[in-house]
């Protein structure tokens, strides 16, 4: 199985990156769930997702403690939360920002895989707004094939109609230009 936390603020798209993630995974044949963690939060808050992806039914259903990847939508989170907290030595940070991952490895003091992206501008280019959610599951899959990239495909097009492709586009240009360390 494998577990992901996603950090973000209120209107960004975590819990709607964690549903579209869990929806392909479901549409290649493997067991998946997506639930968000929130309380009284609103717009602009910090938030947590989670998504589960399995080849088995998933029976647990709990939040996730210890991540085999963190997502993390929103650059000024990475100093406000301990993002890696619980992330597996053997896991992957995935993370909005305009560093390098060796700058952010040294910064948070991590030892597992950092892989970066400007998610930021490439949303702002690719959608007009610095909404990432699209654009950081392209990030997601360059560094970590959880889904089959053309498996998103599909449920980006059934969540946001007209606007797909551009959707589509920032997910693209950030699979291509995520870097990993």
């Amino acid at each position: 199985m494998i577990e992901i936390r996603l950090h973000g603020r209120g209107g960004q798209g975590a819990v709607t990156s964690a549903e579209l993630l869990a929806l392909a995974a479901i549409k290649q044949g493997r067991y998946a769930q997506a639930f968000p963690s929130f309380g009284p939060e609103r717009r602009g808050a910090p938030v947590v997702a989670f998504c589960r992806i399995s080849d088995e039914e998933i029976r647990v259903r709990a939040v996730i403690s210890r991540p085999d990847i963190v997502l993390v939508l929103d650059p000024s989170i990475l100093r406000l939360v301990d993002v890696c907290n619980g992330l597996k030595a053997d896991g992957v940070l995935v993370a909005n920002t305009r560093f390098s991952p060796e700058e952010i490895k040294k910064e948070l003091g991590v030892k597992s895989r950092v892989a970066t992206v400007d998610a930021n501008r490439i949303a702002q280019e690719e959608l007009g707004l610095t909404i990432t959610n699209t654009t950081m599951l392209g990030a997601l899959l360059k560094a970590s094939e959880v889904v089959d990239k053309g498996a998103m495909i599909e449920p980006f097009r059934e969540r946001f109609g007209r606007l797909a492709e551009r959707n589509i586009k920032a997910f693209e240009r950030a699979y291509k230009e995520t870097k990993i360390l």
